[in-house]
């Protein structure tokens, strides 16, 4: 008797940080979605509205545990393996209310961000297209262990960016977006699908060289 012993797809969740309805980081989301779908693995689309969670307070986990927006978050990531954040720049910096999202989730154990992989893209009227804030959201992911891949996408004067359809207007734009999520999912696919490829990252004097994984904040 044959079986087919390929691995089922990949499970890829798309989040759109945008609190705002008719965000144009919603509609980024949407467009990676598709393609992420058309890739061949499994999407998840949601957005950050979904996960309602109080401004993070020590005091009410204390009092009240994890609210049910940041377990559900959790559940979310735990269920996927990789998650590509379509986020606003607000200040030239992390919305409040993604950064806030992260740091309810961090309180959960086994930490949800931890070896997850990431693609973060951002959608912008601005001419730098939210570029400066993906920056700085690779810092609270990257503490947690969240391995941020490289190469991000931006799109600026997004207010114009985007056609009826959902596709991008610059036609060379939207073929480098579809090779970034194709190259992402190529990662993510060497990394959770054959172990033999898996490389240990290390970023700390402190990474014990035979450690499987980095022992950091993180954990």
């Amino acid at each position: 008797m044959v079986t087919d012993a390929s691995p089922p797809p990949m499970r890829v969740l798309v989040l759109g940080a945008s609190l705002r309805a008719g965000s144009l980081n919603a509609r980024l989301a949407a467009l990676v979605a598709r393609l992420v779908q058309e890739a061949g693995a499994t999407v998840g689309l949601a957005h950050l509205g979904e996960f309602a969670m109080p401004v993070y307070d020590g005091d009410i986990e204390a009092a009240e545990g994890l609210p049910p927006g940041a377990l559900a978050l959790s559940e979310r990531l735990r269920l996927s393996d990789a998650v590509v954040i379509a986020s606003p720049e607000y200040n030239a910096s992390v919305p409040g209310g993604l950064k806030n999202a992260i740091d309810w989730v961090s309180r959960i154990r086994p930490q949800p961000f931890k070896d997850k992989h990431a693609l973060l893209v951002s959608a912008s009227p601005s001419l730098v297209g939210g570029n400066r804030g993906l920056w700085a959201l690779r810092v609270p992911l990257e503490h947690l262990g969240t391995r941020v891949y490289p190469d991000m996408f931006s799109l600026a004067q997004a207010h114009e960016g985007f056609t009826d359809s959902g596709d991008l207007t610059d036609s060379g734009l939207h073929e480098r977006l579809v090779e970034a999520v194709a190259a992402f999912l190529q990662l993510v696919e060497a990394d959770t699908r054959y172990v033999c490829l898996r490389r240990r990252w290390y970023e700390f004097l402190g990474d014990r060289t035979n450690a499987e994984v980095t022992q950091r904040a993180q954990d």
